[in-house]
C-alpha cells in the first residue's frame, strides 16, 4: 500500500471517529429515546426491592409511553408502579418494585422503554455489588462526594410527606385544583448551598496548581524543571453530580394520557438533574431551597387541558434522600 493511500485512509479514520465523538457529545431538546436504569436493591425492615431510575435524553421534551410492551416489566405483572411520563434527563430512585417471592440470585427482572423507535432494557438482579443503602442514595444524587461519609448523613431519615384530603379526585378540564402536601423531616442535612453547579467540584489535579491550569513559576537561579513531572494527579474530589441541600416539596406529572398537559402553579422545582445556571433545581449552581412554611404545608394549583385519568407525585427532598406520595385524578370534560 502507497505511503498516500495510507495517508490518506488515516485522515478518512479520524474524520469518522472526530464526527462519531462529535455526534456522541450533541445535547438534544427533543427526539431522543429514554433508557430506563436500574439503581440497585435495598432491604427495609426485611424486604426487598428494586430501585429504577430512567434517563431521558432530551433536555425539553417529556416523553409519554403508556404501559404496555413499549413500557412494561417481564416476567410477571407488566405494570409494576413506573411512570408513563419520562421528564428531561437523568431521574433516579424514581420509584421501586417489591422484589418477587422466590427470586432466585441468578433471575432477573426487565424494564423495557420503547421511545421514538429505539427499545432500551434495564436487567434487576439480586447481585450483592447492586445493594445500596441511604449513603449510597446520597452519594449518588449529588448531596455528597462518592465514597464520602459522616455521622450526620448516616443518621438522616428521608423526608415524610402526605397528600391532604382524598388520594382519588374527580376535576374538571380547565378548572384548578389545588394541591396540598404536608412535609416533615429530621432536619439533617442541614441547609446548605455550593454543592451544585453541574457535576459538583473537581480537583486541580495538583495542590500547587494555578487557575487555569498554569504551573507555578520557576525561582531565580533554580534549575528549570517541570515541578509537575512523575506526579500523579489527584483524582478528582467529586465524581459523581453535585448538588444544593435543603428540603424542598415538589409537584410533578407521573402518568398522564399521552400528549396531555399539565400546567403546575407555581413554577415546581425540579426533580430532574438539571445543571444549567439559573435552574430551578437543586443541581443548577446558586439555587437555594425556598423556606418551608411553619405548618409544613406546601399547596399548588394544576389545571389540566385533557379527559383521562393522571398521577401527579408529591416529591420532597432533603437533598440527600427523598419520600413521595401519589393522587389520582379522573379528568372529565
Amino acid at each position: 500500500m502507497s505511503t498516500q493511500v495510507r495517508a490518506l485512509l488515516s485522515a478518512l479514520a479520524f474524520v469518522i471517529a472526530t464526527t462519531h465523538a462529535g455526534a456522541q457529545s450533541l445535547s438534544y431538546n427533543s427526539g431522543q429515546n429514554v433508557a430506563p436504569a436500574y439503581e440497585g436493591w435495598e432491604e427495609v425492615d426485611g424486604t426487598k426491592y428494586f430501585l429504577f431510575g430512567y434517563m431521558n435524553r432530551n433536555w425539553e421534551e417529556e416523553v409519554d409511553v403508556p404501559i404496555g410492551p413499549a413500557n412494561g416489566f417481564e416476567p410477571g405483572d407488566t405494570d409494576r408502579g413506573q411512570p408513563t411520563r419520562f421528564q428531561p434527563r437523568r431521574n433516579i430512585f424514581v420509584f421501586r418494585v417489591k422484589v418477587p417471592a422466590g427470586f432466585a440470585a441468578k433471575d432477573e427482572l426487565i424494564w423495557t422503554v420503547t421511545a421514538h423507535g429505539v427499545t432500551e432494557k434495564a436487567y434487576a438482579s439480586l447481585r450483592e455489588d447492586y445493594r445500596v443503602d441511604d449513603v449510597v442514595k446520597a452519594s449518588e444524587t449529588g448531596a455528597l462526594g462518592a465514597g464520602s461519609s459522616s455521622p450526620e448523613i448516616r443518621s438522616n431519615k428521608p423526608p415524610v410527606v402526605c397528600v391532604t384530603g382524598s388520594k382519588t379526585l374527580s376535576v374538571k378540564v380547565g378548572q384548578p385544583v389545588t394541591l396540598v402536601a404536608t412535609v416533615s423531616d429530621d432536619g439533617i442535612p442541614k441547609r446548605r448551598t455550593g454543592g451544585g453547579g453541574g457535576g459538583g467540584a473537581r480537583g486541580s489535579g495538583s495542590p500547587t496548581a494555578r487557575p487555569g491550569g498554569a504551573a507555578p513559576s520557576t525561582p531565580v537561579g533554580s534549575a528549570a524543571v517541570n515541578p509537575f513531572q512523575n506526579r500523579a494527579p489527584a483524582p478528582p474530589t467529586r465524581i459523581t453530580v453535585g448538588k444544593n441541600v435543603g428540603l424542598h416539596v415538589s409537584w410533578f406529572t407521573f402518568r398522564s394520557p399521552a400528549g396531555a398537559p399539565v400546567t403546575l402553579a407555581p413554577n415546581q422545582i425540579k426533580t430532574w438533574q438539571d445543571t444549567r445556571a439559573g435552574a430551578n433545581s437543586p443541581w443548577a449552581p446558586q439555587w437555594v431551597a425556598p423556606p418551608i412554611p411553619v405548618d409544613g404545608k406546601v399547596t399548588a394549583q394544576a389545571t389540566f387541558a385533557e379527559p383521562g385519568t393522571y398521577v401527579l407525585r408529591a416529591h420532597a427532598d432533603d437533598g440527600a434522600l427523598t419520600g413521595y406520595e401519589d393522587i389520582t385524578l379522573t379528568v372529565v370534560r
